[in-house]
């Protein structure tokens, strides 16, 4: 078994080793990369893996991490303030989808009772691969990603009466209707007793775990912590991920809660990416073989209704146009639940077992539909809308101003602020839009265009201006603009920006002499301020400080020479540290003399003037000091 075990390790493994770096390389995603390998090494594929409903299972643990780690991002206080997407759009969500399902399935004369349990099913969604999807592509912050989440929030605590209507609808035995009664009570115990916990009893033992500083033992509670806290809402019929999630949010104001992100973030990417492989094997190819017009036709139909129902959501939610499309292929996919919600409605008797495998397979491959959505709405959707909102250049009159500046992100507006708090006028361009019509309310002579182009900076006039800023952030297009300008006007001064090391060797290539790393000084500058707080006196942060950035300086133009041979740059850069460190080396110890006499001085003060009122006394305490001072 155990040999079995690490077998079957190794072949989830290397499936994923060797799927998810091409998928991502030809652009397809790390989600389609996992279905992809589970599809290749699962039943239909090699045969390399049986078992796939219980490694399915297990690995839904995955899906219960991540609802845990979301939920240590969110205070109690911010749930709430959700709370309006969370019930309303997740409600509507589920009902509109839902009904028009239910409405297309009626329409092909489709049993009442096996519409209303396939609709409900397919509304749900698939929490691991939209969050996945969102977190991968950082979304998380936008509105369709928002929106998302709300949603998939609603639709865990909606498959939980989901599941507990089927047996209604089937031929099982029902239970009386005490024991609903008692699974509700259990269910307000259990969710009251995990409020209480969490604030008084679980925050007061991770303290007193920490304080072992067992790094392991740490994260064996963490992960004790969010499998109890599962199990424990599953046995009162919820679900697991919905517990984990609420235990999150009742630990998202402690100040363990960054250590346990980090001991459980690896866990949650394994077993995410393991579910997915395991969603891949549970395709059943055999039910697609026999029936494979149907299986089409009935994820393309899902996908149709159910992508259309959300725009249209969408447009209600008042998310922004460039991202409705965007939020309707998200939320497109069936989601973990249905598989629950279908084999329930099999056991029930609500629909015969072929309908649930056929239904199981829409869903599977739904999920598989969506990265493939997504590259469509790069390719075609989203470069759409960008030419929308992208504008004319502006018509810029004659400018006579003596400074251009290239470029007003957060590196330019500094350099313009400065220049124009002290009275010299300037011309700016720049290529955001929203930003060029801020800067215009408070005075600003800022134009739209592409800064590159050098006959826009001849209508900005730059043939009479006595300075070029750039402060572009394409560093492509930076050097692209200054050799045309150099061309043009070789006399113009330049001061440029550069973004890394890289940049500004290859703008000194370009004759530039007046350019500034973007973030060398204010690096720097934090570095001075943290030997500050570390019992420095400023004096001596400053001189550190200014040590640093000499010798840095220096080295950059001592490599300049060399900075196109990488064996003789690597030598000098070496070379450079050690030099550095040989400074640093005579400064402390200068330091620590420095402190030595400021303290014997600090004790023969405090001794003279201990003994002021013993006069006789005086002149031995002084030699005895001298004395001592010559033994040290």
């Amino acid at each position: 078994m155990e040999k079995s075990l690490l077998l079957n390790a190794l072949i989830y493994l290397a499936a994923a080793v060797a799927a998810v770096p091409i998928a991502k390389r030809l652009g397809l995603g790390a989600v389609l990369g996992y279905l992809l390998a589970g599809m290749a090494i699962g039943p239909w594929g090699l045969r390399l893996i049986n078992g796939v409903e219980d490694i399915l299972h297990f690995s839904e643990f995955g899906v219960v991490l991540l609802l845990f780690l979301i939920g240590l991002e969110l205070e109690p206080k911010r749930l709430w303030s959700l709370r309006r997407p969370i019930f309303g759009w997740g409600g509507a969500q589920v009902a509109v989808v839902s009904l028009a399902l239910f409405g297309a399935a009626l329409g092909f004369g489709i049993d009442w009772k096996t519409s209303i349990i396939a609709a409900l099913g397919l509304s749900l969604s698939s929490t691991a691969i939209t969050l996945a999807t969102l977190g991968e592509r950082k979304l998380t912050a936008t509105p369709a990603g928002s929106a998302s989440f709300a949603i998939l929030l609603f639709q865990d605590i909606a498959a939980i009466p989901m599941i507990a209507i089927v047996p209604l609808l089937g031929v099982a035995v029902v239970q009386g209707s005490d024991a609903g009664w008692l699974n509700a009570g259990k269910t307000g115990a259990v969710i009251a007793g995990l409020i209480f916990g969490g604030r008084f009893l679980v925050r007061p033992l991770i303290r007193m775990i920490a304080k072992t500083a067992l790094r392991e033992i740490f994260t064996a509670f963490a992960l004790l912590l969010v499998i109890a806290t599962g199990l424990l809402m599953e046995w009162v019929g919820m679900s697991m991920a919905l517990g984990a999630f609420l235990a999150g949010v009742l630990l998202a104001d402690s100040e363990y809660r960054h250590a346990l992100e980090a001991d459980l973030e690896p866990f949650k990417g394994l077993l995410l990416g393991l579910f997915f492989i395991a969603v891949g094997m549970s395709v059943d190819f055999g039910i697609f073989l026999a029936h494979p017009w149907l299986v089409l036709g009935l994820v393309g139909g899902f996908l149709l209704i159910k992508i259309l129902a959300l725009y249209g959501l969408s447009k209600l939610f008042k998310i922004a146009r460039a991202q409705q499309f965007l939020f309707a292929v998200l939320l497109s996919q069936g989601g973990e639940f249905a598989f629950v919600v279908f084999g329930a409605a099999a056991t029930a008797k609500v629909f015969s077992q072929e309908v649930s495998s056929i239904l199981i397979v829409v869903v599977a491959l739904s999920m598989v539909t969506t990265p493939l959505l997504l590259i469509l709405y790069d390719k075609f959707v989203e470069p759409y809308f960008t030419s929308l909102r992208k504008r004319p250049d502006d018509v810029i009159d004659d400018q006579e101003n003596p400074v251009i500046i290239a470029g007003f992100g957060r590196f330019g507006q500094i350099v313009g602020r400065l220049l124009h708090a002290n009275k010299i006028a300037l011309t700016v361009l720049d290529h955001d839009p929203d930003q060029i019509d801020l800067l215009r309310k408070f005075g600003f002579k800022v134009f739209y265009g592409d800064a590159t182009r050098i006959d826009l900076l001849r209508t900005a006039g730059v043939a009479t201006a006595r300075l070029l800023v750039v402060a572009i952030d394409d560093i492509e297009g930076s050097l692209r603009l200054i050799a045309a300008v150099r061309r043009a006007y070789p006399l113009l001064p330049i001061a440029a920006r550069a973004r890394n090391i890289t940049h500004y060797y290859d703008l000194m290539d370009l004759g530039i002499t007046v350019l500034e790393r973007e973030t060398f000084d204010s690096a720097l500058q934090l570095g001075r301020q943290a030997l500050h707080q570390l019992g420095f006196s400023a004096l001596n942060a400053e001189q550190a400080a200014v040590k640093f950035r000499a010798h840095n300086l220096q080295t950059v133009y001592d490599i300049y020479p060399h900075h196109k041979d990488q064996k003789q740059t690597v030598s000098m850069a070496k070379q450079a540290r050690a030099e550095l460190e040989e400074m640093f080396t005579h400064d402390r110890m200068d330091r620590e003399n420095e402190m030595t006499n400021e303290t014997k001085s600090e004790i023969a003060g405090e001794i003279i003037n201990n003994n002021k009122s013993e006069p006789a006394n005086t002149g031995e305490a002084v030699k005895n000091i001298v004395t001592s001072s010559g033994r040290d």
